[in-house]
């Protein structure tokens, strides 16, 4: 067992372990520890606790001091520094005419490194660029060029549903959403339904997922013959998985009947007990 502390670099940012030493480092406190982009400021979002090893990548690197009034100073005044990077990143980009979207700035805390997040269609020739910021700056440049879902998680923004975008709020990581899903929750279709502001399918597809396959899974499909309580004989004809409810239409009957999935038998089961009796 080793005892770890979660700290998170930007908000709904990755959550990264870190070994808290012998440090008594508090919930929500801030932190600073060296990654790989160098000495950065982080929050501890979750507080010393013994885990296994297994569930996390070694070597741990240990939190180097509890943030100090200097350091929460010193954010500060990076955060400054990244609005006005911005500012002078974007017109450099229309100076040389190159075909990329600025989207944020970020300085590591000791201020060795100032990376530029963009997007762009393509492959972008950016050398030009990297020339004339190192040399307004004087330290390491970094230009990433991210995705349109990274994008939408850095800028933030409204969802279809009237909430703050999930990826920018509370989700750590990105998983794979697919169509399927949206089928499986018998959802329209319409890419503009099933789309979030990234243009991408919905992260929220994923979130009852793991309960419909379930459901799926105990449900049989339509078109599979029933026997009612009644001892009829129906065909499935719609189904609400999770009601675990399905609509049954018998032959004498126009309209479907509703019944619980546990009130209902398999046809072939019934035969099966039929040809033994």
């Amino acid at each position: 067992m080793l005892k770890v502390v979660g700290v998170r670099f930007k908000d709904a940012g990755k959550i990264y372990y870190f070994s808290p030493g012998d440090l008594e480092i508090e919930q929500d406190q801030g932190v600073i520890v060296e990654n790989a982009q160098g000495i950065e400021f982080g929050r501890a979002v979750i507080e010393p606790r013994m885990v296994d090893e297994e569930d996390v990548v070694l070597p741990l690197k240990n939190v180097i001091r509890i943030a100090t009034k200097e350091d929460y100073q010193s954010v500060k005044e990076n955060n400054i520094s990244c609005e006005k990077a911005f500012l002078l990143c974007d017109e450099k980009i229309r100076e040389h005419e190159i075909e990329m979207n600025l989207v944020d700035v970020d300085y590591t805390f000791d201020r060795n490194k100032i990376i530029f997040y963009f997007t762009a269609e393509g492959r972008v020739d950016f050398r030009e660029l990297v020339k004339d910021l190192a040399s307004v700056f004087r330290t390491r440049i970094e230009l990433r060029q991210i995705g349109v879902r990274d994008e939408a998680k850095l800028l933030g923004g409204i969802g279809p549903c009237g909430r703050m975008l999930c990826c920018s709020t509370f989700l750590g990581d990105f998983e794979p959403v697919s169509i399927k899903m949206a089928k499986d929750q018998n959802l329209s279709l319409n890419p503009t339904k099933i789309s979030g502001l990234c243009g991408r399918l919905m992260c929220c597809l994923k979130y009852e997922n793991d309960e419909y396959e379930a459901a799926k899974r105990e449900m049989p499909d339509v078109g599979t013959k029933v026997m009612t309580p009644d001892g009829e004989e129906g065909k499935v004809t719609g189904i609400n998985l999770l009601k675990r409810v399905l609509q049954v239409r018998l032959p004498d009957e126009e309209l479907a009947l509703e019944y619980e999935l546990d009130e209902l038998r398999p046809y072939n089961e019934f035969l099966a007990e039929k040809v033994k009796s």
